[in-house]
């Protein structure tokens, strides 16, 4: 910090709208890496969808162009075009060039909204290096181009036209995004999940840079998405499915407003649950209250129906929510006024009341179709019994591998999830960063010999604390019960696992986490180190598409190496943030793939003295920066001279 420096009102900065998007993006999109990248879309797709679900309009159509532009069109209403009152701009030009400016803020245009805060359209234009505006309105088209947000000339009244509508082209800032190359599946995905959300609207998504397109169209709703998502399952259950509107009243005004209710789900013979909700077409990827209020009621009604047939005779335990959704795919969406989305990027619906009527929907229509439909409803108890039964049998099991001491007794994480092979030196274990992760390696490993533990960021730091406070932790606690290992003996014998596989994230997080890990591992664990069952999984950082062929890159140096040797001007190259932006498949065939993938063992110096310094620069390497950064912020018990800074 400089010195002498007078902290007074001239060091209080003001910024304008767009300053202020283009400093902090990560603010109003989520991040500038790949999900930041495809959100500028979905802000423009969401304002075609409200257009279009609200009845005005039936296409949207989405171009990957192959100069780094994307055009998204409709054929709605068009964006009104004649001068805003209180700016003294035309109203078009008013919305691209304003935040918290739009015609969504009452319900009086729009029964239901995605585009919330006025913001969405606008930060698109704020964070585009070239951005096109066409609008269909007024029976004449009119037109705008800017830069950077800023207008490059006036918004122009042209030809006339019959058509209504509107087309915005534009091309990410590269100064700004880690990448501007749009992923044709990641468009394709969410344009077919708004097509089943919104039966009867047509979507079609074309890439002219490898020759791509698709139409997407339903006219069954989210029945038609859940019949897509378990097209390669074995089903148990039809698809049980429920598109209702309720009036409601609104506690303090009086106000009667509508909310829909649309919820399909259908049970298959696997162990693992795919749960998607919605709200105003947003996937909310972190649930809320319509989520809560849909699985409550489930596990409600399947309750209530195998008891009254006496199915848990003799348990000593009643299902929980991962017994009931065991199996289970389903879709739940609302579409009410008013949603109260987290942020920006609007992750979670908070709608207390939303919960209830979600509930006592759901549960209503479940019940009444169990009691129509007895054969269906006793196979979908069946399973959910037998998950309580396993779930119960396997924490006796649990139990009974206790041993004699504080350290030997801890059964074994429940976040675990174990592989089916009981020959340890078959067996590995990947501890991976964090719940998204953990839940993208559990779908992409080999169940056979791949266990996954998700742990929740940076563990506790064993250099600071006594082994008591130690022992507390519940990650590391997890950490030792799961690998089998009794760190006060030191004793390997009962080791579950050949290979521990460090999995984190290529950045400087993800190098502290394992730096914590390691120091764990060398202070109390030095056995599997010495017997070399410690190793670091190198994910990689990018994705590089070359016609049909996938390659899977670690860092920048190999990229720049592969561009010398192969032709990339029309490889789709995806740069992967974290393992938690990687799906299932791409981790199956990289990071989990023993094939494929780069480990590094940890390797411990012969000397004594080089000892510490081996451990970490297996992880850091010869990055003297990052590794007293490291240092500083956790406050290690290690001396410049042992890291051989």
């Amino acid at each position: 910090m400089a010195k002498n420096k007078v902290y007074d009102a001239s060091s209080i900065k003001t910024m304008d709208d767009r300053s202020h998007v283009r400093l902090r993006p990560a603010m109003y999109i989520g991040d500038t890496g790949n999900y930041g990248l495809h959100h500028l879309v979905y802000e423009v797709v969401d304002n075609s969808i409200d257009e279009i679900s609200n009845g005005h309009g039936n296409l949207i159509t989405c171009i990957i162009h192959d100069d780094g532009f994307i055009t998204i069109k409709d054929n709605g209403r068009g964006i009104p075009t004649g001068i805003h009152k209180e700016t003294g701009k035309p109203a078009a030009e008013t919305i691209m060039t304003s935040l918290r400016s739009g015609g969504k803020f009452d319900n009086d245009n729009y029964a239901t909204s995605s585009g919330l805060h006025g913001i969405g359209v606008s930060a698109v234009n704020f964070l585009s290096e070239s951005f096109h505006l066409t609008v269909y309105y007024d029976k004449h088209v009119w037109t705008q181009s800017y830069k950077k947000g800023l207008p490059v000339d006036k918004f122009e009244k042209c030809e006339k036209t019959k058509q209504t509508g509107t087309t915005i082209k534009f091309k990410p800032d590269h100064t700004i995004f880690q990448t501007t190359e749009f992923q044709y599946k990641i468009l394709a995905d969410r344009l077919r999940e708004l097509a089943y959300l919104n039966s009867g609207v047509r979507i079609k998504i074309i890439d002219e840079c490898n020759d791509e397109e698709n139409e997407f169209y339903s006219e069954d709703g989210i029945a038609g998405f859940v019949s897509y998502l378990t097209k390669n399952k074995e089903t148990l259950s039809p698809i049980i499915h429920l598109d209702n509107k309720i009036n409601v009243k609104h506690k303090k005004s009086k106000k009667e407003y509508k909310v829909n209710v649309e919820f399909a789900f259908q049970y298959n013979k696997s162990y693992s649950d795919t749960v998607y909700s919605f709200a105003n077409n947003i996937n909310t990827r972190d649930g809320g209250s319509h989520l809560t209020g849909f699985r409550n009621a489930l596990l409600d009604s399947v309750v209530k129906y195998a008891e009254r047939k006496k199915m848990f005779k003799g348990l000593s335990v009643r299902p929980s929510m991962r017994d009931v959704l065991e199996g289970i795919i389903a879709v739940v969406s609302v579409k009410l006024p008013n949603p109260e989305l987290e942020g920006q990027t609007k992750s979670t619906l908070g709608n207390p009341e939303i919960k209830k009527i979600v509930f006592e929907e759901a549960a209503n229509a479940i019940s009444k179709y169990f009691a129509a439909n007895n054969e269906i409803a006793e196979v979908i108890a069946t399973k959910v019994s037998h998950a309580c039964i396993a779930r119960e049998e396997a924490r006796k099991a649990r139990d009974t591998v206790r041993r004699k001491n504080i350290l030997s007794s801890l059964s074994l994480p429940g976040k675990l999830a174990d592989c089916s092979e009981k020959n340890p030196d078959n067996c590995e274990l990947f501890i991976v960063e964090g719940d998204s992760a953990g839940g993208s390696s559990k779908q992409g490993r080999n169940r056979k010999f791949q266990a996954i533990l998700p742990i929740k960021g940076k563990i506790l730091n064993v250099e600071k604390h006594e082994l008591s406070k130690i022992l507390d932790n519940v990650e590391i606690k997890s950490l030792i019960s799961a690998i089998g290992i009794d760190i006060k003996t030191k004793d390997i014998s009962k080791l579950r696992y050949g290979k521990i596989i460090i999995c984190c994230d290529a950045d400087v997080d993800g190098a502290h986490i394992a730096s914590l890990l390691l120091t764990l591992f060398y202070r109390f664990m030095r056995p599997l180190i010495d017997n070399g069952h410690v190793y670091l999984a190198q994910p990689p950082l990018y994705k590089v598409k070359i016609g049909k062929e996938d390659l899977y890159v670690i860092d920048d140096e190999e990229l720049a190496e592969l561009r010398e040797n192969r032709n990339l001007n029309n490889a789709i190259i995806t740069r992967f943030k974290g393992l938690g932006e990687m799906n299932p498949e791409q981790l199956g065939e990289s990071t989990m793939n023993p094939t494929t993938r780069r480990l590094a063992k940890v390797m411990i110096a012969e000397d004594e003295e080089e000892e510490t310094n081996t451990v970490f620069s297996t992880l850091m390497g010869n990055n003297i920066e990052l590794r007293r950064t490291f240092i500083e912020e956790h406050a290690l018990n290690i001396t410049d001279e042992e890291l051989d800074i």
